[in-house]
């Protein structure tokens, strides 16, 4: 029994070692061929579609982050009170994408005049933000909507988020590559939302 016992023990300590390293914020870089973004541009479903197709990019996880909740739901974030965004995670190799590179697609793909909304979207768990995983990206974040403030071609003045990554917990099953296994709903959802739309009018043909 004392045998078992010691057993269980074990495996629970494994288990809580185990959940850590999943849901510690990474840095951006670990190793020479992968490093990570994370990213919030309202529905996830959008950005990781985005971002997906693009050379370089590893992955790319729909799921929550900035938050005070432990292991949310998608109802729990969708009603507002978790402090949770939807966001992505990206795992890309800097040898053929840079982070600067993501930024500026990160850009073109948000609303970055409005604050807790993204398109039909509204409330704070679609803001759009920048979550930095170390000092360089922080800067790189920064730098970046510096130049746009010189450079963009609308008015408003841009108010995303540029703040530290903290936990990032993966969205549920279904929600992941969810323009691949519901192509129909998915462009219909896009559509209906005026996220192209908006876009265009924001960014024109840089978009």
């Amino acid at each position: 029994m004392k045998l078992c016992e010691s057993l269980t023990q074990e495996w629970r300590v494994a288990a809580l070692v185990i959940t850590a390293a999943l849901l510690a914020t990474p840095g951006a870089a670990t190793d020479s061929e992968t490093a990570y973004a994370t990213l919030a541009a309202g529905c996830f479903w959008c950005i990781e579609a985005d971002l997906e197709k693009l050379d370089g990019v590893i992955s790319v996880t729909s799921g929550y982050t900035g938050g005070t909740v432990a292991n949310p739901t998608y109802k729990q974030v969708s009603s507002g009170k978790t402090r949770h965004t939807e966001a992505v995670r990206v795992v890309f190799d800097p040898r053929v994408i840079s982070y600067e590179e993501l930024l500026e697609i990160f850009w073109r793909n948000v609303d970055p005049t409005v604050a807790d909304r993204q398109f039909c979207d509204v409330g704070e768990q679609y803001r759009a933000g920048i979550f930095y995983h170390d000092e360089r990206q922080r800067e790189a974040a920064e730098k970046s909507r510096a130049a746009l403030e010189q450079t963009k071609p609308f008015i408003n003045p841009i108010v995303t988020e540029i703040t530290a990554a903290t936990a990032f917990y993966p969205a549920e099953a279904y929600h992941q590559d969810y323009f691949k296994k519901n192509p129909i709903r998915y462009s219909y959802y896009r559509k209906s939302c005026g996220r192209d739309r908006r876009l265009k009018e924001l960014w024109g043909e840089k978009q």
